[in-house]
C-alpha cells in the first residue's frame, strides 16, 4: 500500500473530531487532496518514514502540539 486512500487494498477507520475534520477540509481545499482521508493517509505514511526513535517533530512543533491538545481538553 502507498499510503494513498484511494488505492484499492485494507484499510482502518480513524476517528477524529469533526471540528478537526471541518479544519483539514478546508486545509486540503485546492490541494490536490480530494478527501480527509487522502491527506491524513498521506501525513501519517510521512510520519513514518522517519526512523524509529527520531522525533517526527520539532520542539517547536511538539509545543504547539501539545498546546492544541490541551485547548481541546485531550491532555491536562
Amino acid at each position: 500500500m502507498t499510503g494513498d486512500a484511494s488505492v484499492p487494498g485494507r484499510f482502518r477507520s480513524l476517528r477524529i473530531p469533526e471540528e478537526t475534520a471541518r479544519a483539514l477540509e478546508e486545509r486540503i481545499r485546492g490541494s490536490g487532496f480530494a478527501t480527509v482521508d487522502a491527506f491524513a493517509s498521506f501525513v501519517l505514511a510521512r510520519l513514518l518514514e522517519k526512523p524509529a526513535g527520531e522525533a517526527p517533530f520539532s520542539e517547536e512543533d511538539e509545543r504547539q502540539l501539545k498546546e492544541r491538545l490541551r485547548s481541546l481538553g485531550y491532555i491536562d
